[in-house]
């Protein structure tokens, strides 16, 4: 079990965890009976960033507190790029509003993109599995933004009248969750001059 208190340290170089977040896991390491200390072995890693309990997929945890903020802070505005299953058939007008914008209670939000998908290849079955009505058909749609509110993708598609069913974030920037399984994670170790240069995660080359 790793043992996680406090902030990250500030030096110069950096452990990266790559997670691949179940459902039903929280994004810390206590509060909760499912938590990071039952999937991570990793000491002195702090989460950058978060994702919801009923969400799943790549969740970013470093040792480094610079690597920390840029990839947590909202100003660097990092890319987001999550696989959204939503209740109904998703057509050309829907994905148009939610690049567009929807109103959300804190404000508008946009998608920088949003397309309709198959669903994912090889994708892990949830735990537990969603529960859909057999007379409404589903459908996938990949879609990115650049910001971090609360049940933020959520929260737009049901504006845009497809409620989520199941919610997986594949990427963080340059970091994918690629063949990551569920519950597993992989160790990157970035090197002081890689840290020195990073003016902002996004296409760093770095990754």
């Amino acid at each position: 079990m790793a043992k996680n208190s406090g902030r990250p340290n500030t030096s110069t170089a950096a452990t990266l965890i790559l997670l691949n977040k179940p459902n039903g896991f929280v994004s810390q390491f206590s509060g909760d009976d499912r938590n990071l200390s039952q999937l991570i072995s990793v000491a002195g890693v702090y989460p950058a960033g978060r994702l919801d309990k009923d969400s799943e997929g790549l969740l970013l945890l470093t040792d480094n507190g610079t690597l920390q903020h840029r990839i947590s802070h909202p100003q660097h505005k990092l890319t987001k790029s999550y696989w959204v299953q939503v209740e109904g058939e998703i057509d050309a007008s829907a994905l148009q509003q939610l690049i567009s914008g929807v109103v959300l209670k804190d404000g508008p939000a946009s998608a920088l993109s949003a397309t309709a998908i198959t669903e994912p290849a090889n994708l892990w079955p949830r735990d537990p599995p969603v529960r859909v009505r057999n007379s409404i058909p589903t459908s996938w749609l990949d879609i990115s933004i650049n910001e971090g509110r609360n049940r933020q993708i959520r929260r737009m598609t049901a504006a845009a009248g497809f409620p989520t069913l199941r919610l997986i974030r594949h990427c963080i920037g340059e970091w994918s969750l690629s063949d990551i399984a569920s519950g597993q994670y992989q160790t990157k170790i970035l090197s002081a001059t890689e840290i020195r240069h990073l003016s902002g995660v996004p296409n760093t080359g770095l990754l």
